[in-house]
């Protein structure tokens, strides 16, 4: 994972608005219909092109493929692996089980159903198909990014938990059992990202949103056992990637609700350091944990960990001023005392599913450049230019 000495880098969580023709094209195979493959090559070449262009124009360091190639951040696995199959019936979260009123205005917005619900549950031995899916994804990201001065590039996949709380376990005699072999065979993945030079993303929002939607019904001390045995799954998948070559993303749920019931990062911060990775990526922007800080002080951040901290929220369309996000930067190298180990973010994905943008694409570039903006006043005021 490169660090900077001179001044603040700056990246995002991963997933970046698709177009209506390529959002399109991905839910028909989702569902199963048979689609112009070629017409689908095309489109992602042009998608991955141009956020790649887009994040070089707002002055990104660490770029991705915006997830073009994927229906959503963790969907995605029943193409690639066997063993899934019917539908799993995933329990919304507390928010939308308690305000109602949530429910009806999503319904008005996002009026398709979206496939994080009614996804398949794992109904016998899950078995990782075949790496060509991704390495052609990798292939692609790394042609657009080629001619691109870009610090590193990155490419996520979801962790074993968020995965198991997703696709439900219909098949293994426990959850353990289930994270186990998720592990296993996502453990194909993420070597071929890692083995293309590529720094690998592992998404886990299990570790935060689960409190509410699937460990609902756990008291603290057992949601924190639960987390564990997630964080050694993730662990089992990575083994033997160096720590460095990881960063782990954790976040309460990328939506637009009251969030009153997520958990305090202090209860599971302990928890994400037991993961074998080289840096944190957490929500720091959303107003319901913009507080969070309090916990890494009184859980300093390891010293072989870097942060990578929200600073801009990826839920409203206000742009973030960058005095706004300079001051959200220094607050964040402040607590963890080490300039060079803080890497400006996004608070999550901007695409999370395909066809629930929360922010319009316009401000999301303006975003992503107002994090460059503030990450520039911010890295002058650090290293004393200014």
């Amino acid at each position: 994972m490169i660090l900077s000495k001179e001044r603040i880098l700056t990246t995002h969580v991963g997933s970046l608005p698709r177009n209506e023709t390529l959002s399109d094209l991905l839910v028909r195979r989702e569902e199963g219909e048979i689609i112009d493959k070629d017409q689908l090559a095309r489109e992602m070449d042009l998608a991955v092109h141009r956020v790649v262009d887009k994040q070089a124009s707002a002055g990104i360091d660490i770029a991705n493929d915006g997830e073009q190639q994927r229906v959503g951040f963790q969907t995605y696995v029943p193409q690639r692996m066997s063993g899934f199959a019917g539908e799993s019936k995933r329990r919304r979260g507390r928010d939308f089980e308690e305000f109602p009123e949530l429910v009806a205005l999503l319904m008005q917005r996002f009026p398709k159903r979206s496939r994080m619900q009614n996804a398949p549950e794992a109904r016998a031995e899950l078995h990782y198909l075949d790496t060509a899916p991704i390495e052609l994804e990798i292939a692609r990201l790394q042609r657009a990014a080629g001619p691109k001065n870009f610090a590193e590039c990155f490419m996520t996949a979801p962790s074993p938990g968020i995965i198991s709380s997703t696709m439900l376990n219909a098949f293994y005699n426990s959850q353990e059992a289930y994270l186990q072999a998720i592990a296993r065979e996502m453990r194909n993945e993420y070597l071929a990202i890692h083995k293309a030079g590529l720094l690998l993303q592992i998404d886990s929002p299990d570790l935060a949103m689960d409190r509410s939607m699937f460990y609902r019904d756990l008291s603290d001390s057992d949601f924190v056992k639960a987390a564990e045995t997630h964080v050694a799954a993730i662990n089992k998948g990575i083994e033997g990637i160096p720590r460095d070559r990881v960063r782990l993303h954790c976040c309460w749920g990328n939506w637009d609700g009251p969030h009153i019931h997520d958990v305090p990062l202090e209860l599971i911060l302990p928890v994400l350091y037991q993961a074998n990775v080289g840096a944190l990526s957490i929500e720091f922007a959303n107003p319901r944990h913009q507080h969070e800080y309090e916990a890494l002080r009184r859980h300093p951040l390891p010293h072989h960990m870097a942060l990578i901290p929200g600073t801009i929220d990826t839920t409203t369309n206000i742009v973030e001023h960058p005095q706004v996000v300079a001051r959200r930067i220094q607050e964040a190298v402040a607590v963890v005392g080490d300039r060079e180990r803080v890497i400006a973010s996004a608070d999550c994905g901007f695409g999370t599913f395909t066809g629930r943008e929360w922010v319009i694409e316009p401000a999301v570039w303006l975003k992503l450049k107002s994090l460059r903006e503030g990450a520039d006043i911010a890295s002058a005021r650090l290293w004393g230019r200014g």
